[in-house]
C-alpha cells in the first residue's frame, strides 16, 4: 500500500486477497499464473494494473494475487470491486480451462508433486528462500490468505496500532478459519493454514517466532529485537543479502516502515470477497476501539507478554470459535467482564458493541458477520458438511461448490 503522502491511522486500507488456479473439471493445482497475468497485460509481467485492483504473482505458479491499488478510503466499496476482479480473472482461466478456487488451503494437493516456483522477475528471492527451506510444503505452497495494511505515522501511532493488534490476533481465526482439510482428509485443525504457516521455517525459528509479535513499540527498539537479529540469524545461509529486507519477517502482523504500514497475515481467505471484507471490518472497528481506549489504558493493552497470546492463537487454530479463552485478563481488554468465554462469544459482544456504538463499517457487512458468528467460520461450515471422514468424491464436490461461491459472490453454507 503506497500513497504520496503517509497516512494517519485508519485514514485507509491495503487489502490482498490470495487465490488458488485450479483446472475447472478435476480441481487439479494449474500452474498457469504468468500465462494468466501475460494475457490480461499482452506481454509477461509480475504484477498487472485493472483498474482499482492489481494482479499479481506470488511464490509458486498456481496462486494470483488480488489486491487495491493503493490505499482505499473504506472497505463498503471495495466489496463489487473485488467482486468484478475474481470474475474478470474467471473470463481470462475459462481460455485455460482453469478457475479461481477460494479457501486458505487445497485440500488434497501434494506440494512436494505439485509445487512450481515463479521462474520470472523475483525469482532469486523465490529460488534462494527455496534453497534454504525447501518450498515444496504445504506451508509454502498451499496456504492462501487476505492480508490488511493498515497505515501509522510516527512511533506514536504505530506503538498504539502494534499495541491493539497484538491483542487482536488471537482471536482472528475465530472468524477467519477455513482450512480444516489438507492432504485429502480432516486434520484436525480448523485452522491448518496458519499450523503449517508457524512451522515452514522452523529451520531458522526466530523467522516466524511465535507468530504473536514481540512486545515492542517504536521503530527503533522494532528494529534492534526483531529484525536485526532475523538478519543475523539468516546471515549465513544469505551472505548476499538477498532475503534481508522487512518482509522477511514472518509473524502475524509486521511492520513496514518504509510504507507506513502493518501488515495483517493471519487471516485465511474466505469463499467470497465480501467474507474477507466483513471479516476486515471486524477487524478495524476493534482495532479503532482498542487504539481510542474503549476499554483498557495504552499500559495495559502494552503489558502483554508473547506467551499468554500465543497459548490463545493455538487454541483457536485448533477450535476456531469454539475455542475456549479462560484468562478474565484477556476478555477485559475487551470490555467482556466474564472468566471465561468462548471466542465466538467474545466476538459477538464486540460485533454488537461496536455495530450499536457506530465503529467503523460493522453495519454495511452486518449479513455476513452474522452468518460467520451463527453458523460458524468457513472451516466449520465445510466440515459441518463433509463431516470429519468424508471420501475425495465428497471433498471435491464441495470445493467445487466454494468456486461456484466465489464466481457468484455468495457465502457458503451447509445444507
Amino acid at each position: 500500500m503506497t500513497t504520496s503522502r503517509r497516512l494517519h491511522l485508519f485514514e485507509g486500507i491495503g487489502v490482498e486477497l490470495e487465490y488458488m488456479l485450479v483446472d475447472r473439471q478435476s480441481l487439479a493445482v494449474a500452474p498457469m499464473a504468468d500465462r494468466l497475468l501475460a494475457a490480461q497485460a499482452g506481454h509477461l509481467k509480475d504484477e498487472v494494473e485493472a483498474g482499482p485492483l492489481r494482479w499479481s504473482n506470488e511464490l509458486v505458479l498456481h496462486v494470483i494475487e488480488l489486491k487495491t491499488n493503493g490505499p482505499a478510503a473504506g472497505l463498503t466499496e471495495l466489496a463489487p470491486i473485488f467482486q468484478e476482479g475474481v470474475a474478470a480473472v474467471n473470463r481470462r482461466l475459462e481460455t485455460f480451462n482453469a478457475r479461481l478456487m477460494p479457501t486458505a488451503m487445497h485440500p488434497w494437493m501434494d506440494p512436494a508433486r505439485d509445487s512450481r516456483l515463479w521462474p520470472h522477475d523475483n525469482s532469486l528471492i523465490y529460488q534462494t528462500y527455496h534453497r534454504i527451506f525447501d518450498c515444496r510444503g504445504h506451508g509454502w505452497a498451499n496456504l492462501q490468505s487476505c492480508h490488511l495494511n493498515l497505515p501509522f505515522c510516527g512511533d506514536a501511532e504505530f506503538g498504539s496500532l502494534h499495541a491493539a493488534i497484538r491483542l487482536l490476533l488471537p482471536i482472528l481465526p475465530a472468524l477467519s478459519a477455513s482450512s480444516p482439510f489438507m492432504d485429502g482428509r480432516f486434520s484436525g485443525l480448523l485452522d491448518t493454514r496458519l499450523q503449517v504457516y508457524r512451522d515452514n521455517q522452523k529451520r531458522i525459528p526466530m523467522i516466524t517466532g511465535r507468530v504473536i509479535p514481540e512486545a515492542v513499540f517504536s521503530r527503533r527498539t522494532y528494529r534492534e529485537q526483531i529484525l536485526w537479529p532475523l538478519y543475523r540469524a539468516i546471515a549465513t545461509d544469505d551472505p548476499q543479502g538477498v532475503l534481508q529486507e522487512e518482509w522477511l519477517n514472518s509473524r502475524g502482523a509486521i511492520a513496514r516502515f518504509e510504507r507506513g504500514t502493518i501488515e495483517i497475515r493471519t487471516l485465511d481467505v474466505q469463499e467470497t470477497p465480501v467474507a474477507d471484507l466483513a471479516i476486515a471490518a471486524a477487524v478495524v472497528a476493534t482495532l479503532k476501539a482498542l487504539t481510542k481506549q474503549r476499554w483498557q489504558s495504552p499500559a495495559k493493552m502494552r503489558d502483554w507478554p508473547v506467551e499468554p497470546l500465543a497459548e490463545i492463537l493455538s487454541a483457536t487454530i485448533r477450535d476456531a470459535e469454539q475455542a475456549v479463552i479462560g484468562n478474565r485478563a484477556y476478555l477485559s481488554m475487551f470490555g467482556l467482564d466474564r472468566d471465561r468465554a468462548t471466542a465466538k462469544e467474545l466476538w459477538r459482544h464486540l460485533v454488537t458493541t461496536l455495530g450499536r456504538e457506530q465503529w467503523g463499517e460493522l453495519k454495511s457487512f452486518l449479513p455476513e458477520l452474522t452468518t460467520i458468528l451463527d453458523r460458524g467460520p468457513l472451516a466449520r461450515r465445510i466440515l459441518d458438511a463433509l463431516g470429519k471422514h468424508p471420501g475425495l468424491d465428497n471433498i471435491a464436490a464441495i470445493y467445487r461448490a466454494l468456486c461456484d461461491c466465489l464466481g457468484k459472490g455468495r457465502m457458503f453454507l451447509a445444507e
